[in-house]
Formats: C-alpha cells, structure tokens, sequence
C-alpha cells in the first residue's frame, strides 16, 4: 500500500529491459549518438511539431533550467504560490535563473487569470527597484492533483503573450494530465500557446527521465550552454534517450498514466462511500487528498500504508477538525486494485 508517492514506485520492466540492451554495445557520448537523435525526432512526432529536446535527470533541474533560459536581468516569474517551483525545490528555480518566483493566488492549484494580471502589472519592465516580469510557469497536473483545462491554459498563455511573457509549464505529471484531459500532447502545449515543457518521466516508470522540450526553439539557442554549466549535460546521456525510447514506444507513457488515473478513480470512489474518511477536494490526475479521522488514518499506517500529511492549502472548502487530518495518496503504474481495496477496507474498519 505506497501511496506516498509516485516516486516511490520502481521502473517499468520495458524501460528496465530497454536500459539491458542499451549496456551491451557502444555509442557516442553527450547526447550524440543515433539513440539520442532518433528520440529527440520521436518527440517531434509525440508533440506533432518540430522542436529542440534536451535531457536531465531530474524535475527540478528541468524547471530551474528552463527557466534560466528565459531570464532577464532583474526578471521575475510568476507561478501559483503552491506550486512545487516555489514550495518544494528549495529555491532551486530562482538560484539557476536569477529570478524571483512570484506567487499568484487561485482555486485548486491553478492561476487565477485575473489575479495572475494584476501580479504582472505590479512588475512593469522600468521597474528598476524590485524587479520586471520576465516569464510565467504553470503545472500540468497540478500540485493538487487538479488539471488546467485547454480553454485555461489557453486564458494563462494569452496573458503571457500580452505581456510578451514565455510560458512554460511543470510537467512531472504531464501524462496523468493528458490521460484525464483526454486531449492531445500537442493540444495542451504549443497549440495552447506554451513555449517550454518539463516533460517528466521519473513518475511514470521510468528510471530517472526528463527532458525539456523547446517548442519555440528560438529560446533553446543558448540552452545547450546552460545544461553544461549546470553539470546536467550526461557523458552517456543515450541511457536517457533509452528510457524515453521504450517510454514513448506504443504509448507506454500513455498506457502506464492511465493505470495510475485509474487507480486513484478507484481510491477516490471507494472514499466518496465511507463514512470515516471524504475526499478533501476534487482531483481528477493520479493524487488525491482526503480528510480522514485520525484513528483511520492510524490504523493505515500501522497495518503498513504509506501516505504523506499535506498541509491545509488555501481556500480549502471544509476546514479539517480537530480530530481528522488532511493526507496526500498518489497512486503509480504498479498499484494494483489489491493495494486499494486493502486501504479503503482499513479505512472503514479504524
């Protein structure tokens, strides 16, 4: 019963099988070898246009990078002031990029656009003493598990694009997102007028897979240079392109999201029915938060389950009491309904 996190899950046994064979022979190092280039192409094709993809190892590294590749001197972004970039990853963005993340309010985790407009119009671009706006980053799934619609992401990148502001988006969940949208990769990036994706792979199976992607690749022209200063360009960098290789191979990244969506619909079903436990809010990704009474939420992790506590976002409908506590399930490729059924049957017991 892990439901702690995605990243709690092991690899995928295809992309396990994909990184075997990639051991047994030689290649060009730093990204040139034909593995890598015949990926870099797969994703052109995943995205239904032409674009600029470069390899990391990690989430954060991919969102502090591509935000450095927008930067301007005395820039600031702005994201949802919950936002892993500005909650989780210790300031990681600002250090790479130079700039300060600005919080925008807004219900379930996204922006909201009218709050996102005044934030911008309070960093004008002659705004010598505390900074000028310089680009926006979005998450898709979000931090709560709640996905931007296309006509949202559209409202967001229509404020950046006024404001002559890149958009990139968080993308760790992008395949949970794209599961429960039902919408195209294409649709939900550069056609909703995003310019730069952190698309991950780490949370789906894969060993430790990122990769940004450049749809306007006219931001990607010095990226190459900021990937190496930031000791993320890999000698054997065609140990990424494997993974991605056997991630994007028959829609495995599709297929493998849609398990983990699947799942939580079940966990979310099964609590919507229970008296000692509720869903503390709608999620429609792979995470979801529920308000259990303490002694539930005890006798889980007594009997093995393994779930974080969240702190009470803002705006939260119903407060949670005294004796109840708000937890953070996430399911993954490997939950099985066993590990469900097995929580929620806890649950109603405690």
């Amino acid at each position: 019963m892990f439901f702690a996190s995605d990243n709690w899950a092991g690899a995928h046994p295809a992309i396990n099988d994909r990184l075997s064979k990639e051991s047994n022979r030689f290649a060009a190092a730093y990204g040139n070898s034909d593995l890598d280039k015949a990926v870099e192409a797969r994703f052109a094709e995943v995205f239904e246009h032409d674009v600029s993809v470069f390899f990391v190892s990690t989430g954060t590294a991919a969102n502090s990078l591509s935000l450095a590749s927008v930067a301007r001197i005395g820039g600031v972004a702005f994201s949802h002031s919950e936002a892993h970039v500005i909650e989780d990853e210790l300031g990681a963005p600002d250090f790479f990029s130079g700039m300060r993340i600005i919080p925008v309010e807004g219900e379930d985790g996204k922006m909201d656009p009218a709050k996102l407009t005044a934030k911008i119009a309070g960093f004008p671009q002659d705004a010598l003493h505390h900074g000028r706006a310089a680009a926006i980053t979005m998450t898709q799934a979000t931090e709560l598990g709640t996905v931007y619609s296309l006509a949202e992401t559209a409202a967001i990148t229509k404020i950046a694009k006024d404001n002559g502001l890149p958009v990139h988006m968080d993308g760790a969940r992008f395949a949970n997102a794209v599961v429960a949208l039902g919408a195209t990769p294409a649709e939900m990036t550069w056609k909703s007028g995003v310019d730069i994706l952190s698309f991950g792979g780490t949370k789906n199976g894969c060993w430790c897979a990122e990769a940004i992607v450049f749809f306007n690749k006219d931001l990607a022209k010095d990226f190459a240079f900021i990937r190496k200063r930031a000791a993320q360009l890999f000698s054997k960098t065609r140990f990424i392109s494997a993974q991605f290789d056997a991630y994007l191979t028959d829609d495995l990244w599709l297929r493998t999201a849609g398990h983990a969506n699947t799942m939580a619909d079940r966990l979310r079903a099964g609590i919507r029915s229970q008296n000692s436990a509720r869903l503390a809010w709608n999620t429609t990704s792979n995470e979801i938060f529920a308000v259990l009474n303490k002694a539930s939420a005890e006798a889980a992790e007594a009997k093995g389950a393994k779930f974080y506590g969240w702190p009470t976002p803002l705006n939260m409908a119903e407060p949670v009491k005294e004796d109840e506590t708000l937890i953070r399930l996430v399911t993954s490729f490997a939950t099985t309904e066993e590990d469900v059924d097995q929580f929620l049957a806890i649950c109603k017991a405690g």
